[in-house]
């Protein structure tokens, strides 16, 4: 099993790099890292007919290393500290009033299509990060591996159309590119944001941050 893990990390730590690099020489959309790689791997495992029980360890053994990884996001939320504070007034208004119209929406459209209580759950704390969001929908009784799967597809959304949008929309102040795709698309969009600058990537994270606070105080008051 240990073979394993170290085969199938070095192959994704191979392909993402791979995929960055292109994306470096052609920034489209369609070539963000995280999407491109992604693709590949499936298509790796559907040509060599490998089963993802065969690759779950070492999900596993990422996962562990996300922990470290997010917290290491911290480093240019605190270099750029000074820039973030001076907007502190835009994270809280821009945060609560974008969490707020995204769970009513996602409420009024559930209501609308009769979808499940496990999917409304899921569907309503698709923009948390995934440690943060699970526990969330725990609390709706909502589907862990939905939920899963919903944040994921919304971190590469929002990695992916979010920055074009913003640039189509005339919106090129980097803190305010940063707050959008931080709290549309969290982790996924926060590294996306890490490529285009320090402070998109730093007002990225602090918008991560705090919309899982808003999240978490919400659902638990609720």
């Amino acid at each position: 099993m240990i073979i394993n893990i170290i085969l199938f990390l070095s192959l994704t730590i191979i392909i993402y790099s791979m995929t960055s690099k292109v994306y470096k020489q052609w920034p489209l959309p369609a070539l963000t890292p995280v999407f491109t790689s992604t693709l590949l791997l499936i298509g790796f495992f559907t040509i060599g007919n490998i089963e993802f029980q065969t690759y779950e360890p070492t999900v596993d053994a990422v996962t562990f290393l996300l922990g470290p990884a997010t917290v290491a996001l911290a480093v240019p939320v605190y270099k750029n500290r000074r820039i973030i504070i001076k907007h502190i007034k835009l994270f809280v208004f821009t945060l609560g009033i974008g969490s707020l119209v995204t769970i009513s929406f996602t409420l009024l459209l559930s209501q609308l299509l009769l979808v499940s209580d496990q999917f409304t759950a899921a569907l309503t704390v698709k923009t948390a990060t995934v440690p943060i969001a699970l526990e969330l929908a725990a609390l709706q009784n909502g589907d862990p591996t939905m939920t899963a799967a919903l944040v994921m597809l919304t971190g590469l959304v929002g990695a992916i159309a979010g920055p074009r949008l913003l640039t189509w929309a005339n919106v090129h102040n980097p803190v305010a590119r940063g707050i959008a795709v931080g709290t549309i698309a969290h982790g996924i969009g926060t590294a996306h944001m890490i490529n285009e600058g320090e402070l998109q990537g730093a007002s990225a994270a602090a918008a991560m941050a705090v919309t899982g606070i808003f999240l978490s105080i919400f659902f638990s008051a609720v």
